[in-house]
């Protein structure tokens, strides 16, 4: 159904380059990592013994399996784009692992962790536990395994691995005898936990098996709660957790192509649309602490811009060009490819980030190589081996120059093959050499991008022009011949970016390229690769300048530096100080502190100027030992949640997540305290929370807060400060605190009544809160 195709992996090779680069700092990364390490989980699950230790951080945890998965579609990637003969061998290994643990299941199970979890919700009285990551007492099960589902595919159709399409099948039919037990209620209620893109891999399955069952269960697979509304055009995406929802979306893009039902087409649509024009920061990405917030809000933040994010939307991307090959569509995935995916990749060591942080003067935090395995370090395994994707797109009559990189395109079977040479975009050109043709007419559609500064142009030898451009690509059509050139010129300029919530927030770019301020390593982390991606989010900031000028026109008080490539320098505007900035592209930038989001205003405004927004997250930073965001996934998480009679939500009213518990329950995490530092624990209420009636009756909100089972206050919510988020501060007593360096924090309902809702939890140093306040005075 879809006008275009994109050419098969091995069609496409890059040439030396920025990506060339990045493809091998990431070929090397897939060559470092242990087969039989990543298989260990598998092992253990089947209570087999590994043959290696398992693989710290996410690799040691319910989640377990899901990096094998990756690794599987990353090295079969590369295996496809490389022909590296050594990476082949250690994917038929991993391979061989999977189907020696799946042996040993009579249903062909096989996953990083046990399938207890499925067994309870499979046993047929519908009463499994579910919540938004947790099914049948595991985290977020589906999710998990589908990454091995995909690897496995991907497997067969990328390197033609037999036995991988033999050991899917078989977990595609455990699957399919399992969830024939459940009603369709019961299905789509399983499908409240977040469950990646089971929907796509039943499709994949279809497509290569014809086997109908799978096209019905890719079919059952589409949660109806967050694609409906989609169909219909609605947005109910605030609150919800954003890359939970992606691989749905694309899922169904898969069965528009299968099936031809109008309503997948829609979904994707119009989910394409609200995320890339209503949702997206400068760099491309997405989200913020892992969530969707309202349209058109542009919130700074460490935890912004997920990777895994971006990694689906570029996905979902390719499949709306090849129904509509529209430039749009290109134009964003530039962005997001350039200044997102090629810059989470740290280009020494290829460790790979989980969030970009847009917060100014922060730092990109990288993974290490053992004990990270978080979801990005599993996607950023794979992006390196997927940058030869979307480069060229054919039909039978016409290609698609859609990226301008270095590489070569085979098409018609060897009978016209295109070399692109070019140093973009370090240079506003790239040149096009027909190395076979054979004599016959071919449309070449060349984009003409968003951020063009004049008209594009393509000379063909030294005696045909074209500039003319028709639905965002130029097009030449004409006889081809071997050793024809094609010269195109992409005019780039200085632009400004202003963020869809603050006009005074303003970014820089040069064509597509996102321009970071390069801000030194001052009181820089002695590491930035680090287990633990939270390690360092409360790391202490800098101070970054303000950006003072009457000046509207960006060039004359930004000047590129003379020898060096897209490096540019701003006049003495940057304030206090009268400072002058330099700037460089963001994927350049690494292993240092950077702003991408810069305040600016004329000197009349920051006459008056007080940035309360900048002073509030500076004392914050000051005062704070941890923090917990209650509903998101990783902060829950990653400390410790334990939970009875709860659940979390999102409140559109407050635009920010909770979590309560009822009935008697209760909820918990783990907190860091500073040994030896009195603390102080600071509660975050929506001041419209109070009694209320439900059907068990009047409801009161009152409950206990807990610190290693020793309650330290009762709290009781009254409504008292309508529409509104408030703070309370409860004193740490001494005792517990002595020889830990964490602490238990519990909220337990109390009378009966309701616990919460807690909207934000966080650990203050009281001497560094004193010493805070007094220094403001």
């Amino acid at each position: 159904m879809g006008k275009t195709s994109a050419l098969a992996a091995s069609q496409t090779i890059l040439l030396e380059g920025l990506f060339k680069d990045s493809q091998e700092t990431g070929r090397e990364y897939l060559l470092r990592m242990d087969v039989d390490r990543l298989a260990a989980p598998c092992y253990e699950a089947a209570k087999l013994e590994p043959k290696k230790e398992r693989y710290g951080g996410w690799e040691s945890t319910p989640i377990a399996g899901h990096s094998i998965g990756h690794w599987l579609s990353a090295a079969a990637a590369m295996v496809a784009v490389t022909q590296d003969e050594v990476l082949q061998k250690r994917l038929n290994q991993a391979v061989d692992e999977l189907a020696f643990v799946q042996s040993h299941d009579p249903d062909g199970y096989v996953s990083g962790f046990p399938r207890d979890c499925f067994d309870r919700v499979f046993d047929g009285n519908g009463e499994f536990e579910v919540h938004n990551f947790g099914l049948g007492g595991s985290w977020v099960p589906w999710y998990s395994i589908h990454k091995i589902y995909a690897g496995l595919i991907d497997a067969y159709k990328l390197t033609g691995n037999q036995k991988a399409l033999e050991v899917v099948i078989k977990l595609a039919e455990w699957a399919k005898k399992g969830t024939d037990r459940l009603t369709e209620e019961q299905f789509q209620r399983m499908l409240i936990c977040e469950h990646g893109g089971m929907n796509e891999s039943m499709a994949d399955l279809y497509l290569i098996t014809e086997n109908r069952d799978y096209l019905d269960l890719a079919v059952r697979f589409c949660h109806q709660a967050i694609l409906e509304p989609l169909s219909r055009g609605v947005d109910e995406l605030e609150g919800k957790h954003a890359n939970t929802q992606i691989p749905k979306v694309i899922g169904a893009a898969k069965l528009y192509n299968i099936t031809g039902e109008e309503k997948y087409r829609k979904m994707a649509e119009f989910f394409w649309q609200e995320v890339t024009q209503g949702r997206t920061y400068i760099i491309g990405g997405n989200s913020i602490f892992e969530h969707f917030r309202k349209k058109h809000s542009e919130k700074l933040g460490v935890e912004t811009a997920e990777t895994c994010n971006t990694y689906n939307m570029l996905k979902l991307t390719r499949l709306l060009f090849q129904w509509s090959p529209n430039a749009e569509y290109m134009d964003f995935y530039e962005r997001a490819l350039y200044n997102h995916i090629l810059a989470s990749q740290d280009p020494d060591s290829g460790a790979k980030m989980y969030f970009v942080s847009t917060e100014p003067g922060h730092f990109k935090v990288y993974g290490t190589d053992d004990h990270s395995f978080w979801c990005c370090t599993g996607t950023g395994m794979e992006n390196p081996a997927l940058y030869t994707r979307d480069i060229y797109y054919a039909d039978h009559d016409t290609v698609y120059v859609n990226l301008f990189i270095s590489s070569k395109a085979v098409l018609q079977n060897g009978k016209f093959v295109l070399r692109q040479e070019t140093d973009f975009p370090r240079t506003n050109e790239t040149r096009i050499i027909l190395e076979e043709a054979c004599g016959e007419r071919m449309k070449l559609r060349i984009r003409v991008p968003y951020w063009a500064a004049g008209a594009v142009r393509a000379d063909v030898g030294d005696t045909e022009t074209y500039s003319r451009s028709e639905q965002g690509y130029l097009e030449i059509d004409r006889v081809w011949n071997a050793g024809d050139v094609i010269t195109i010129t992409l005019p780039m300029d200085l632009h400004v970016y202003r963020s869809k919530e603050d006009a005074k927030k303003v970014g820089f770019m040069y064509g597509p390229v996102v321009l970071a301020g390069a801000l030194g390593r001052d009181n820089f982390p002695t590491c930035d690769i680090v287990d633990n991606h939270l390690k360092l989010h409360q790391h202490p900031l800098i101070d970054v300048p303000v950006l003072v000028t009457d000046e509207d026109d960006v060039s004359k008080w930004i000047t590129p530096v003379e020898g060096k490539s897209l490096t540019f320098v701003t006049d003495a505007i940057g304030e206090p100080g009268s400072q002058r900035i330099t700037l460089i592209p963001f994927y350049e930038l690494h292993h240092q502190r950077y702003t991408i989001y810069w305040t600016m205003m004329d000197k009349a405004q920051y006459g008056s100027y007080v940035d309360h927004e900048k002073a509030e997250r500076q004392r914050l930073h000051a005062i704070t030992v941890d923090v917990v965001s209650p509903h998101e996934q990783q902060s829950e998480v990653e400390h410790a949640i334990a939970s009875q009679e709860s659940k979390s939500g999102y409140s559109a009213h407050a635009q920010q997540g909770y979590r309560i518990a009822e009935s008697g329950g209760y909820f918990s995490y783990r907190m860091k305290v500073a040994a030896g530092q009195p603390m102080a624990l600071q509660v975050t209420y929506y001041g419209s929370d109070g009694p209320f009636h439900n059907d068990r009756g009047p409801q009161q909100r009152v409950f206990d807060i807990l610190i290693n089972d020793h309650v330290i206050a009762r709290q009781k919510l009254e409504a008292q400060l309508p529409e509104q988020l408030f703070n309370v501060q409860y004193d740490l007593p001494e005792d517990l605190l002595s020889g830990t360096d964490s602490v238990e924090v519990k909220f337990a309902s109390a009378d009966g009544g309701v616990a919460g809702g807690v909207f934000g939890i966080r650990m203050i140093d009281r001497l560094k809160l004193e010493q805070w306040s007094n220094n403001q005075q």
